[in-house]
């Protein structure tokens, strides 16, 4: 007898649509894509959602399905379709795809607080990138310290943000339609045509494709709640075609919307960070309110910021230590505090993060440090989304093997080859979003962001792969290391990152090749170091 038939209770389709929605798309998406694509994101809208969303929603549905006694997560989907290991390994990676987006979260809360507090995006011009650095960091130890005592109460207020955001959202389309009619039908953008929303579909349109991708994606977290519907056969499907056309009334609606505000074909450099200040602020002054629906929806941001990162900042840390057991995840990750706390891991995390904010110090500008940091998620996220097409092709492959309560389209083949082509257009997203965006092609900055985007996903993936190993020599020697290779490791570690970023940042015009040559030469060194065994002193 299933849970559901056990409590007696039944989740409505209407209400997992409601679920998967807030999971799925939010106002921010919009704007970053609008940026990216100016009105021809509409179109890309449209074939996202027919092609995209609702396969992918659809997969992971019967995913959740199959593996509804293990809570349906990511990893456990690998774990029983590939074995102990992939299934590690994508619990790593599903985990390090979250560090740039608690790095990006906590920028957002700086942000926020800003436009909360002046009115206005001014203070950014007197703030150096060292000094947004700087708040971002004590953001995070400020959260790290206080989220054992808060933890219940974030979760309560990400509910409560996460509400206000929706309701923000929905207020905004609703009165720039509105606006729309009481200017005579006045846009920002002309002209205001067919051809305004056909893209080009050349190289730079196809390196914006992740982003759009991380904007819809996230309904895996729904999935334990296919089980729990009354008839998923038949109820799951109208779930994903209602979340279908939410998320297009609010993403083409939505963008059509601040074309009303901005004119599409000279967008400010600034707009995907403070766009949404500036929509809510042109929405007031139009309606004669001023400043009121920008300063509502600041601290409406900042509330749903703050609850999401210190739910982050705990939650994946423990998701991580937890979900992978003791013969992947060295045992100095697993040690916890009298209180429960996962407190080296939590040590990890911020290192990670802090790792991650250095990278993007010489950048030249505050908007720049945003951008990059918003655009690695375009590249991290697809990356382990691709996990959710390749469980599913596999089970698809072997059917008899993975019985189901909902099962997306009955053939085998055709469902199989739905999934390699998701995973094919997915990882080639990923690959083509390692390309640097928001700057111009080539530039000096252009290829610095391309180093530094290689180092961040060899850095937060290439970590994972070691870990067992690390893992293993604790188990032959009692320790992984000793305190001299440990300080010897670590002093490598960052004398060669802080090298790299430098030599990304100059203008020598073989950098890219020192750097590699750099990297091997490193990688060779600890490779010699760590192979020594371990002082049982």
């Amino acid at each position: 007898m299933d849970n559901t038939q056990t409590h007696g209770k039944y989740i409505s389709w209407p209400i997992l649509t409601l679920m998967a929605f807030v999971t799925v798309i939010g106002f921010d998406d919009i704007m970053y894509n609008f940026k990216n694509q100016g009105m021809t994101v509409i179109t890309s809208w449209v074939l996202m959602l027919f092609l995209y969303v609702i396969p992918y929603s659809l997969m992971v549905g019967q995913l959740g399905s199959v593996f509804n006694k293990e809570g349906g997560g990511l990893s456990s989907w690998i774990r029983g379709t590939n074995g102990e290991f992939l299934g590690y390994f994508t619990a790593w990676t599903y985990w390090a795809a979250s560090v740039p987006y608690v790095v990006d979260s906590a920028n957002s809360v700086v942000v926020g607080f800003g436009w909360a507090f002046t009115g206005s995006g001014k203070f950014q011009d007197t703030m150096s990138n060292a000094q947004f650095t700087l708040w971002t960091f004590i953001i995070f130890i400020i959260f790290i310290i206080i989220q054992r005592r808060l933890a219940n109460s974030m979760e309560f207020l990400s509910v409560v943000g996460g509400g206000m955001m929706f309701v923000m959202t929905i207020l905004f389309v609703v009165l720039a339609f509105v606006g729309l009619a009481k200017n005579g039908g006045h846009m920002a953008t002309q002209p205001m045509n067919v051809h305004t929303i056909i893209p080009n579909f050349d190289l730079k349109y196809w390196t914006t494709v992740g982003m759009l991708i991380y904007a819809v994606n996230g309904s895996e977290l729904i999935a334990p709640y296919v089980t729990q519907m009354r008839k998923p056969q038949r109820e799951f499907p109208k779930a994903m075609i209602a979340l279908a056309i939410m998320t297009a009334f609010l993403t083409i609606f939505g963008s059509f919307a601040l074309g009303i505000y901005f004119n599409a074909y000279h967008l400010p450099n600034d707009l995907k960070m403070n766009g949404s200040y500036y929509a809510f602020q042109a929405l007031g002054e139009q309606f004669g309110l001023g400043d009121v629906f920008m300063y509502v929806y600041a601290w409406t941001s900042v509330v749903y910021m703050c609850a999401l990162l210190a739910v982050l900042l705990d939650a994946m840390t423990r998701m991580l230590i937890s979900d992978t057991g003791d013969k992947y995840m060295p045992e100095f990750l697993r040690k916890t505090t009298k209180d429960g706390l996962p407190i080296n891991g939590y040590i990890l995390t911020c290192t990670l993060c802090a790792f991650i904010m250095f990278l993007g110090v010489f950048l030249p500008e505050m908007n720049d440090v945003f951008n990059w940091l918003l655009n690695l998620n375009g590249i991290i996220s697809p990356g382990v989304t691709c996990w959710i097409f390749y469980a599913f092709m596999r089970i698809r492959k072997n059917s008899s093997k993975y019985p189901s309560q909902y099962v997306f389209i009955k053939n085998d083949k055709l469902a199989y080859l739905a999934g390699l082509l998701l995973l094919l257009v997915t990882a080639l997203a990923t690959l083509l979003g390692v390309a640097p965006q928001d700057v111009e092609q080539f530039s000096h900055t252009w290829w610095y962001e391309l180093v530094i985007n290689i180092v961040s996903i060899v850095v937060l993936i290439g970590l994972g792969a070691l870990l067992p190993s690390i893992r293993r020599r604790e188990l032959k020697y009692g320790t992984a290391f000793d305190r001299s290779q440990w300080y010897l490791m670590i002093a490598l570690v960052v004398f060669s990152v802080v090298f790299d970023v430098w030599l990304g940042g100059t203008k020598i015009a073989l950098r890219l090749v020192y750097i590699i040559i750099e990297v091997v030469i490193a990688l060779a060194l600890l490779v010699v170091i760590a192979h020594k065994k371990p002082s049982q002193n």
